[in-house]
């Protein structure tokens, strides 16, 4: 049984942010599919954010992507979050799809691309002044395609030089989140496409600066948890991109493909203190539903992450640490099965309906109607999506 004194408190203060670019339509490298019912603009991605919330009660942030959510007035799009029961999040700058782009933007060796991508990601951190937005998130497709192609090591001092004067610029609550990807679209050389290489730019910038860790970013096999678990040691894990992988960076829903990984890596994170009030940590879902519908998918996510916590915090550290000062292999090994084996549905339940929600949330969603009703109200315009 999972104990409700220290599960609790997690749980009911738990909140999983949402990537606006998850309710537009999205697809294959081959194909983007279109839905009925997609946002069309900002606000709708908002609205459906919101909606996601209204059924798990866990959800109350949602990130926007700079440009693809560009707006007039940031501000009106915040208080139409807040009247709407949620927040605007992490701010996400987008300098990779723009022609200029194709040999790299911070790392690019022409000067003047260099000085436009600056340009964008300081006016992202105007963006996050006008939202209240504490951080700012930074992925970049920078790389090398071929050896010989550009200098490794050139393109390192210029992505510092880049991030430093972004970094200038952050306000004293304002975080800069570097985030780190293993390949694609550079295949030789990617410029920042580990763990290590994004905390060495942290730790150069300062303590504001941390690292983001994506859970569909890594080799197959990769350790994911021992990175969590070295990143909150040195108090540098800014955030996650939730999502799963079966190859590579696939952005299913989060524990779809493999749910003990997720977690063995919410239970390094409880063991690491991130599930604290004072962690920092935005526990922030990256996925894109081609195939499924969009605020379902999200409310699975959200749902799935749920489940992983309460399995984490249903873990006897007591017997854990026990069994393993003793060197009780499969003791130890056994105890945090026990807790991943554990049916915490009825307890999740259980603390929705003490809340006044729905015990579960994807039945409530698909008796509501909603689906539906956007549908038949989203007709006309043009649909929210990659690149727009």
């Amino acid at each position: 049984m999972v104990d409700l004194e220290a599960a609790g408190p997690v749980l009911r203060a738990q909140s999983i942010e949402l990537p606006s670019w998850a309710f537009g339509n999205s697809g294959t490298r081959f194909k983007v599919f279109a839905q009925a019912g997609v946002p069309r603009d900002p606000f709708e991605k908002v609205a459906d954010a919101a909606t996601v919330h209204e059924f798990t009660g866990a959800a109350g942030k949602v990130a926007l992507h700079i440009p693809w959510d560009e707006v007039d007035d940031y501000s009106k799009l915040a208080a139409y979050a807040v009247d709407h029961g949620i927040q605007l999040g992490t701010i996400n700058a987008n300098v990779f799809q723009d022609d200029d782009y194709r040999l790299g933007s911070v790392a690019n060796p022409d000067p003047k691309v260099r000085r436009k991508a600056l340009d964008h990601l300081l006016r992202c951190v105007e963006v996050m002044n006008e939202t209240g937005s504490r951080d700012l998130k930074l992925w970049f497709a920078d790389g090398t395609n071929y050896p010989g192609q550009d200098s490794i090591s050139a393109r390192q001092d210029r992505l510092a030089e880049v991030l430093a004067s972004v970094y200038t610029q952050l306000g004293d609550d304002q975080r800069l989140i570097l985030e780190y990807k293993l390949f694609e679209p550079a295949f030789y050389s990617t410029d920042v496409p580990d763990w290590g290489t994004a905390l060495t730019h942290c730790l150069a910038l300062g303590d504001k600066a941390r690292v983001c860790v994506d859970t569909g970013h890594h080799a197959p096999g990769t350790n994911i948890e021992f990175i969590v678990a070295s990143l909150l040691r040195l108090g540098k894990l800014g955030s996650f991109d939730f999502n799963s992988r079966f190859y590579a960076d696939d952005d299913l829903i989060v524990g779809a493909a493999d749910p003990f990984q997720l977690f063995r890596i919410l239970f390094e994170v409880r063991c690491g203190g991130g599930f604290a009030d004072d962690s920092g940590i935005a526990f922030m879902l990256d996925q894109c539903h081609n195939i499924e519908p969009k605020i379902p998918g999200e409310i699975r996510s959200v749902m799935n992450v749920q489940e992983a916590t309460a399995k984490a915090m249903a873990v006897d550290l007591k017997a854990l640490g026990e069994a393993q000062q003793s060197g009780d292999v499969l003791g130890a090994n056994g105890i945090l099965m026990d807790a991943f084996d554990t049916d915490v549905r009825p307890m999740l339940a259980g603390l929705r309906e003490e809340r006044g929600l729905q015990a579960d949330p994807m039945a409530a969603y698909a008796a509501s109607g909603h689906g539906e009703r956007i549908a038949a109200e989203r007709v006309g315009g043009a649909q929210a999506g990659w690149g727009a």
